[in-house]
């Protein structure tokens, strides 16, 4: 991370406490100056190798990256920004403590019609092993939600797609799990999920997304509102 900030001169900038404004969002900005793509790339992907170990700078950077093709001076501003954030943070890092359970959680979370150019939704989800954090994603929805609770079950079924994936691997080792923990912020979401019944607040959801549904039935996963 040292080396990232010595690359683009931030070794000595003014540390900031969030890699983004709030509540200020990026959009494609037509009517902006154009900077330097070439640039603009290589400070993107010198922060997505860090991404690996610092999952905190995923969803800024990967919202930076919309813009390659042709950014401004807003966006450049925007991942300034970030670099500003690492060097007030360079310190922080994962942590695995070996004596933690071995439990599997997850939690799920959408933006709902975040995106200021096609207004669809943002997927988030992290993945815990015991206290150990092992999986994160953070991505735009295929198609525009209708509605939050849309939203939110299109990101709980990925969430769940995640978890089944690690239940699988983890199975290799020995561990068998079941009633998996899952926790989203979207009572409706979460009706939707245990309901078997299709009705017109869900027909129009693609059939990939119901596939949740078997696994709340299953006992696979187990759903909670936080």
């Amino acid at each position: 991370a040292l080396e990232s900030l010595k690359k683009y001169g931030f070794e000595s900038c003014d540390p900031v406490d969030t890699p983004m404004v709030e509540k200020s969002k990026l959009y494609e900005d037509k009517e902006g100056k154009a900077v330097d793509p070439s640039h603009y790339r290589g400070m993107i992907g010198t922060l997505l190798y860090l991404i690996a170990s610092r999952p905190d700078l995923q969803f800024a950077i990967c919202m930076c990256a919309r813009y390659q093709a042709r950014p401004t001076e807003k966006h450049v501003h925007a991942i300034k920004r970030i670099f500003r954030y690492l060097r007030g943070t360079i310190n922080r890092g994962l942590w695995y403590p070996k004596d933690s359970s071995v439990a599997l959680t997850a939690f799920a979370d959408a933006d709902h019609a975040g995106c200021e150019d096609t207004r669809r939704s943002t997927s988030g989800s992290v993945q815990f092993l015991g206290e150990r954090f092992i999986s994160w994603s953070s991505k735009r929805q295929k198609s525009a939600a209708i509605s939050s609770t849309e939203a939110e079950y299109i990101a709980l079924s990925g969430c769940c797609a995640q978890i089944l994936w690690m239940r699988s691997q983890l199975s290799d080792y020995g561990l068998v799990f079941n009633k998996i923990p899952m926790y989203c912020d979207n009572k409706s979401a979460i009706a939707l999920c245990c309901n078997n019944v299709q009705h017109f607040r869900s027909k129009h959801i693609d059939i990939i997304y119901h596939f949740i549904k078997e696994q709340v039935e299953n006992e696979v996963i187990e759903l909670y509102f936080v």
